[in-house]
C-alpha cells in the first residue's frame, strides 16, 4: 500500500513538472466573455447625445451626460441615461412626452453624437501606464500598444481585471500568442472600465 502511494505521488510530481516545462497555463473560457461589439452601446458619463423630437425643435436638444449619469431635457427635466442604450432612452422619452404631446406627434430619436465614456487602464511594465480613452472599441493587444507596449521588465503573461467592484475576475492573457494570432481568442475586446495589468 505504501509502495503504491509513493508511486502515485511520484507520478503526480512528474506530471506537474512536465506541465511546467511545456509552459502549460490554466485554461480559461474566453468565449464566455461578452463582446461589446455585438450589442448596442450603453451610454456613459460625458457622452454627447442628440435628442430629436419630430416637429418640435424647442424640445430637441444636444446634451452631455453628466457625471451622475443624468441628462436634462426641455419640458420633462432630468432623465437617467447612463448604462442605458439609445433605444432604451428613446422609449423612455417617448413615453414621458406623451403627457404633454398628442400621440401622433411623439416621434423621438436618440443618437450618440460623441463617445467619451469608453475608458480603460493599462498598468504595470509598459512604457506609458495610465488611463486611456477611445472613440471606438479596441482589443487587448491594441490597448497595450496604446500604452507604448511592454517595457524591458515585462513578462509574456498579462491579465485583465474585469467586473464590478468587490467581485472582479482576473482574465489571463498570453500576450505573444494573442499578438501573433496563434490564440486570437485571447485578444479580447476591452470593456469599459477594464484594467490591463502587465506584470
Amino acid at each position: 500500500m505504501a509502495r503504491r502511494k509513493t508511486t502515485l505521488t511520484a507520478a503526480a510530481v512528474a506530471a506537474t513538472a512536465l506541465a511546467a516545462a511545456c509552459g502549460a497555463t490554466p485554461t480559461y473560457n474566453y468565449k464566455g466573455e461578452a463582446d461589446p461589439r455585438g450589442t448596442e452601446f450603453r451610454v456613459g458619463p460625458l457622452d454627447h447625445l442628440s435628442v430629436v423630437v419630430w416637429k418640435n425643435k424647442d424640445l430637441s436638444a444636444d446634451v452631455v451626460v453628466r457625471p451622475d449619469g443624468v441628462i436634462t431635457l426641455p419640458l420633462i427635466g432630468d432623465v437617467r441615461a447612463a448604462e442605458r442604450t439609445p433605444s432604451e432612452i428613446q422609449k423612455d422619452l417617448a413615453h414621458r412626452y406623451l403627457e404633454f404631446l398628442k400621440n401622433e406627434e411623439v416621434v423621438v430619436s436618440v443618437a450618440i453624437a460623441q463617445v467619451n465614456s469608453y475608458y480603460f487602464t493599462v498598468s504595470g511594465n509598459v512604457e506609458h501606464a495610465g488611463l486611456y480613452t477611445s472613440k471606438a472599441y479596441v482589443s487587448t493587444v491594441e490597448a497595450v500598444a496604446m500604452a507604448g507596449g511592454p517595457n524591458k521588465y515585462a513578462g509574456d503573461g498579462i491579465y485583465i481585471v474585469r467586473g464590478q467592484p468587490g467581485t472582479p475576475r482576473k482574465i489571463p492573457i498570453d500576450l505573444p500568442a494573442a499578438t501573433s494570432g496563434e490564440h486570437p481568442e485571447q485578444n479580447l475586446t476591452v470593456v469599459r472600465g477594464d484594467v490591463i495589468v502587465v506584470p
